[in-house]
């Protein structure tokens, strides 16, 4: 026999308990429910983890950081402004750019676009829009008249490379000072050089043309834009460094926007669905847990004699509570381990399981052409591991504390009288 007692004497009463009927079953689904609960919340947070990670490196990736947008007037010297905002630690680029919303036409066919009048070269240090071209080149962006669209423009208005374009804006008096009276529809002939491919409604309303074009249209010499794109380190402190940025430019009149306006709904759906299943796993982990004081409430009443055999011993309160403490934790140990390592490696393999169960089945669970993903990520961070493995191993040891209490109020008098 070693030491100390309490976890030789529980062990003991478990390797005992094997097979004996209800009790054992209650034991096991305890064991089995602990477990399915841990592996289903690591594989839930895995997911979530994996659409943030997707947020932050594949939309991000042409979403831009922050906007800094003149609200009076135009943006004077864009160079020495744009150098002047890359020199915060934590910008890693910035980028000039008018913005305007309008028409493409081509036939009897229309489509409301976002325009974005940049400068082909510094866009690609704050967007990867080029990475996602599939028809065209970039650098034709050059091109007196040049447009690049998304895919889904291109779908509804039945045009590719080098074919010609109508952009409609409205012709608004005292443009410089961004008038909302729209007074005719200014027509534009433009030539499509390129046709990108990203996914979701991007490809639906993005369209590029070059800065030069953009300033033509506002009226605006070459060193005035209306805003400055920013590319930042830390996707989830955009807010401070959009402060700071601002304040670099603070001769300015600029709002500041960020992708947590725009895009932010994403974020906090992942976020809101996080908190939710979390919430509901961690009550099936204790609702497993709790089975445990069933088990031990049976197991207490079978060895009443045992117990009071041990007490009239010398044995202390604290030890038999222990010892009936530890065949609760075993059960809670077990299930945590079994469930924490098939979590880990169904969470692993995830995305390749989703895909095989849609070719199975026939079916796209994400489509790129309503998502910014077609596929179900995931990314297993350590710390949700051992996190979800402790709340079980918690919610285990408080379902053992009143049973084994109850085993400590065992009367060896009564108990020993009646043998």
């Amino acid at each position: 026999m070693f030491k100390p007692l309490s976890l030789f004497l529980g062990i003991r009463y478990i390797s005992n308990r094997q097979g004996k009927g209800f009790a054992s079953f209650i034991s096991a689904s305890s064991t089995l429910g602990i477990a399915l609960g841990v592996m289903i919340l690591i594989i839930v947070l895995s997911a979530m983890n994996g659409f943030e990670r997707a947020l932050a490196q594949h939309l991000l990736s042409i979403v831009p950081h922050v906007e800094l947008m003149s609200g009076r007037g135009p943006v004077n010297d864009w160079q020495q402004n744009v150098q002047k905002v890359q020199q915060h630690p934590d910008i890693v680029a910035a980028a000039p750019v008018i913005k305007l919303q309008g028409m493409m036409q081509k036939g009897e066919q229309l489509k409301g676009v976002e325009i974005r009048a940049i400068d082909p070269v510094l866009e690609q240090s704050v967007s990867s829009v080029v990475q996602y071209l599939t028809k065209g080149s970039w650098q034709q962006l050059y091109q007196p008249n040049s447009v690049v669209i998304g895919q889904g423009i291109a779908d509804k208005l039945g045009v590719s490379i080098d074919d010609g374009i109508t952009m409609l804006l409205p012709s608004m008096e005292h443009q410089a000072k961004v008038s909302q009276r729209i007074s005719a529809l200014k027509k534009y002939n433009l030539t499509v050089v390129g046709i990108f491919k990203f996914g979701g409604e991007i490809d639906n309303n993005q369209v590029y043309i070059n800065l030069h074009k953009g300033q033509e249209i506002l009226d605006y010499n070459e060193q005035q834009v209306q805003g400055i794109r920013l590319r930042v380190n830390d996707v989830f402190e955009v807010r401070q460094v959009a402060n700071d940025a601002g304040y670099l430019l603070k001769e300015y009149y600029l709002y500041l926007y960020n992708w947590t306006r725009t895009q932010g709904h994403l974020y906090n759906d992942i976020q809101l669905v996080r908190m939710v299943m979390f919430i509901v796993l961690v009550l099936v982990i204790a609702v497993a847990s709790f089975n445990i004081v069933s088990t031990l409430i049976m197991a207490v009443n079978e060895k009443r004699g045992d117990i009071a055999i041990l007490k009239t011993m010398g044995g202390s309160s604290t030890m038999i509570m222990l010892t009936f403490m530890v065949q609760g934790l075993v059960n809670g140990v077990l299930g945590s381990i079994a469930g924490g390592g098939l979590g880990v490696y169904l969470a692993n393999n995830l995305t390749a399981f989703s895909q095989t169960l849609e070719q199975w089945i026939g079916v796209k669970f994400l489509s790129g052409d309503v998502y910014f993903i077609d596929f179900l990520p995931s990314y297993v961070n350590p710390s949700d591991v051992w996190f979800t493995i402790a709340i079980a191993l918690l919610l285990t040891l408080i379902a053992t504390i009143y049973p084994a209490w109850q085993a400590t109020k065992v009367e060896p008098a009564q108990v020993l009288g009646q043998l």
